[in-house]
């Protein structure tokens, strides 16, 4: 068994206001997400200026904030936050769903697209690649916070998190961070590096965290408000089978670019 790192969850306290390390690893990928963004148009995969991009990312920033907290929020604990209101706005506390910001986020690429006259897979084909690392920070963060553990295990690398039952528990944190973070980084920036049909790039994306996140919930305890749902799965395992059977469609769904611009991203196979 392994020993949890006790990490002080407050990075830096300078007495009027706390620093916490689950914001930083929120930086952290918002860094990374502006710095390949960058990198990408710079190559030409996606034909918009570097402002028109920041905008983009402001805008995806402030989805996924908005609509992680309030995702988290209305499925893992209404009852909860509709008693404890504000609470909601304790962000430090930990308690984002991915879901919630995926929706925020999509809206604000809605947006974007249509303020720009774009089609819509083109702004996701660009952004979805620049994703995964911002997940594998969170992941980080929950695991600084000592929240979102595993179940219970007799693995040799099984961790007791502060705040559980004291018994050894998966590090699914970790597990997650691997897999819809790095691991799902990997495969998403390769696919993407080569012209790709409209829309194949966001396909593989949702597929490939849905396959990841459903497989990461068998090792991740449930939420105790909540527990194992119908069929024995989680609400985050529920949550992803749209997103597998979505990302699945579109990824086989044969499309074509509308738009007329010179950028060299997702062009059709002949």
């Amino acid at each position: 068994m392994l020993t949890f790192p006790q990490i002080d969850p407050v990075a830096i306290d300078l007495g009027f206001i706390k620093i916490h390390w689950y914001g930083i690893m929120y930086l952290v990928g918002f860094f990374f997400a502006w710095y390949l963004g960058r990198y990408r148009i710079r190559k030409g995969y996606f034909n918009v200026s570097l402002n028109r991009f920041e905008d983009l990312l402001f805008w995806c920033i402030l989805g996924v904030v908005l609509g992680g907290r309030l995702g988290y929020v209305v499925f893992y604990n209404l009852s909860y936050y509709l008693w404890n209101p504000l609470k909601i706005f304790a962000f430090w506390d930990g308690g984002m769903a991915f879901h919630g910001g995926l929706i925020g986020v999509t809206t604000a690429m809605l947006y974007f697209a249509y303020r720009e006259k774009k089609h819509f897979f083109e702004v996701t084909d660009f952004v979805s690649p620049l994703v995964p690392l911002g997940l594998a920070f969170g992941r980080i963060g929950n695991f600084i916070n000592g929240e979102l553990w595993g179940r219970v295990t007799d693995v040799p690398w099984a961790m007791i998190f502060p705040g559980s039952d004291d018994q050894p528990r998966h590090p699914s944190q970790l597990y997650q961070m691997m897999g819809e973070g790095f691991l799902l980084f990997l495969i998403v920036w390769i696919y993407s590096s080569k012209p790709r049909r409209l829309g194949k790039v966001t396909g593989l994306f949702v597929l490939g965290y849905g396959i990841f996140r459903f497989l990461a919930e068998f090792a991740r305890e449930p939420d105790s408000q909540l527990g194992y749902l119908a069929l024995g799965l989680s609400m985050g395992q529920w949550l992803s089978v749209p997103m597998i059977v979505l990302g699945f469609v579109i990824f086989v769904m044969p499309m074509k670019r509308r738009t007329q611009d010179n950028s060299n991203i997702n062009l059709p196979k002949t």
